[in-house]
């Protein structure tokens, strides 16, 4: 039998993998890669937050007007009084009958899950119940796929999005520390980034100043504030488009080297944009942003290509969130914060130093144990577990992993579990050794023997850890990634490791001697 081998060889190269990537976690360096610490580690910001999902359907409503505005006039239908009531429902009239089995068909393909009823040319389009109950839901699942991709793009590491209940929220940030950093993240959370192209109405703008909001919409329009002045703009109330069809946005600068945001328009959109300004030659588009106009520029020609800019004397802070918000989506509808706390580092350091003398304390027990009972054997599955922590470490590190307060008690778990796998081989060994079988055939049948009932234990405990990953949230997932990290390490460093351990030690192991290698006496071991 070979005294180097490739399971040695793995082992160690295993070990030192392990020592090279833990070491910026270890020693908290400002190069490489490190494990990130949790909300209940490092301190952070915690919020609950409502959603408002009834904005929603007047979102939807609004998306839903746009649509058979431009489909009429795409497919030449003419129409009159298109307005929206109440955020509910849509009211048209058609003035050709002859367009009217055109105009439903039409309907029918672009709308779904509404209601259309009519009376004579007039029209009016409702959502269905279900498309109520629908659409309120996905406002709710689509605000914790904003949020998170907000935070994301932001560089937060790890942030907690996640469904609470029904209509919940809760978000976790962990590493806020400042007032300042605090503010940023909620404007960013809570940010709508709703963008709509909207015309202005040129015809009445005149008179904005001196008209109501109940004036305004019975023309069919919406008074909406500047973002830098006191100036009001008559707009259209059905825009032209919306954030829906924006498929990228970025900082860019001016002429004067102030900070715009430069944003493109997927097809269908560019196409809406393109035919609009062509029509509209002279006349104004505002660029609205939560219900403010951010520019109304004069269209002089037709603008291809679907890129828009927007002005509106950002910094470059300001300008660089506002292009996160546009980028991850507009929230359907808007969040509210219902509870926030500050966690303060405070505690994190209390949970560092109790968790670490606990993963200390349980290491230290489980080597003194290993060694006063099994002798070297011991010291081989010690050394298996040494390396089971720092592949822990590494990998971890690699993947910018949080730890969390769940995290370390999965850790310390593992440190049981890793050393269980070589009692079991170990145990083998020596039931092997008192049947009076050679050293060589008892390492090896040992082995072999405890192989079957340590992958049925490791592998059933990796489905649980599995499960909870995916199902959990938060904390929980922590614990079962660490969890499954550690089962994983364990299955190299405890069978093939120290397999490959006693494979290069077998000659210098003396029958004569099993006390000091396997802490057990036997008469006549050959």
């Amino acid at each position: 039998m070979k005294t180097l081998n490739f399971r040695i060889i793995l082992f160690a190269f295993a070990l030192i993998f392990g020592i090279v990537f833990s070491i910026p976690s270890l020693t908290q360096s400002d190069s490489g890669k490190k494990i990130t610490l949790g909300l209940d580690l490092q301190g952070g910001l915690h919020m609950l937050l409502g959603v408002k999902s009834e904005i929603a359907i007047e979102s939807r409503i609004k998306s839903m007007a746009a649509t058979i505005k431009y489909v009429f006039d795409d497919e030449e239908i003419i129409f009159d009084e298109l307005g929206i009531v109440d955020g509910k429902e849509i009211n048209f009239e058609l003035l050709d009958q002859d367009d009217v089995a055109k105009a439903k068909e039409l309907l029918k393909k672009e709308l779904k899950g509404t209601v259309l009823t009519e009376n004579g040319l007039k029209f009016n389009v409702q959502m269905t119940e279900e498309e109520v109950v629908r659409t309120q839901k996905d406002a709710i699942s689509q605000a914790v796929d904003t949020i998170r991709n907000r935070l994301n793009e932001f560089g937060l590491a790890e942030p907690t999005v996640a469904k609470q209940g029904e209509d919940k929220i809760l978000v976790e940030v962990p590493g806020i520390k400042t007032q300042a950093d605090e503010q940023r993240i909620r404007e960013l959370i809570a940010r709508a980034a709703h963008l709509q192209l909207m015309a202005v109405d040129e015809d009445r703008q005149a008179r904005v100043a001196t008209m109501n909001e109940n004036e305004a919409r019975s023309f069919g329009d919406i008074i909406l504030p500047d973002v830098n002045t006191n100036e009001r703009y008559l707009l259209k109330q059905i825009p032209v488009l919306d954030g829906s069809m924006l498929t990228d946005a970025k900082v860019g600068f001016d002429q004067n080297n102030q900070p715009v945001i430069n944003f493109s328009l997927n097809g269908q959109g560019a196409k809406i944009f393109g035919d609009f300004t062509a029509k509209s030659v002279g006349k104004r588009m505002a660029v609205v942003l939560d219900n403010k106009v951010y520019s109304a520029p004069n269209i002089r020609e037709r603008i291809g290509g679907g890129h828009v800019q927007i002005s509106g004397s950002f910094k470059i802070e300001e300008a660089a969130d506002l292009a996160i918000a546009l980028r991850s989506g507009a929230l359907l509808a808007p969040v509210f914060i219902m509870e926030k706390r500050s966690v303060g580092p405070s505690l994190g350091a209390d949970s560092i130093r109790s968790s670490s003398l606990a993963l200390v304390l349980g290491f230290i027990m489980v080597v003194v144990f290993m060694i006063l009972y099994y002798g070297m054997a011991g010291v081989v599955a010690d050394v298996a577990l040494i390396g089971n922590l720092f592949l822990i470490l590494a990998i971890m590190s690699l993947f910018g992993a949080t730890l969390t307060l769940p995290g370390m008690a999965g850790i310390v778990l593992t440190v049981g579990m890793a050393v269980d796998a070589n009692v079991i081989i170990t145990e083998r060994i020596r039931e092997l050794l008192y049947e009076g079988k050679s050293v060589p055939k008892a390492i090896e049948d040992g082995y072999n023997n405890a192989f079957t009932a340590i992958l049925d234990a490791n592998v059933t405990t990796l489905i649980a850890a599995v499960v909870l990953y995916v199902y959990g949230t938060g904390a929980i997932k922590g614990f079962a990634l660490t969890m499954s990290i550690g089962i994983l390490a364990s299955m190299l460093t405890a069978i093939v490791g120290t397999h490959g351990i006693y494979q290069w030690l077998l000659p210098k192991i003396d029958k004569k001697k099993l006390k000091f290698w396997f802490g057990i006496k036997v008469e006549g071991a050959k």
